[in-house]
């Protein structure tokens, strides 16, 4: 079931990774080079301090994603698990 795009979600407000659920820009050189491609982005519906919540635009998927994994935040006792 495809979910409806978000009403958070603008155009202007996008990120460029990889989508978990459908991987659409896999075979893209663009993407591959690490550079910004005009087709295969994410909307950037909000964040969490580094904790980016996305919606891909192709399949609809959403999740949330660590842009700093293993870095210690305030509160949570100095240690990642």
């Amino acid at each position: 079931m495809r979910l409806p795009i978000d009403p958070q979600a603008d155009i202007a407000r996008r990120a460029w990774v990889a989508c978990p659920a459908c991987d659409d820009a896999r075979h893209c050189e663009t993407c591959a080079a690490r550079r910004t491609c005009a087709e295969h982005w994410r909307y950037l519906l909000s964040n969490n301090g580094p904790v980016v919540h996305l919606q891909c635009p192709s399949c609809t998927h959403m999740w949330s994603l660590d842009t700093r994994p293993g870095v210690a935040r305030p509160g949570d006792g100095g240690h990642r698990s």
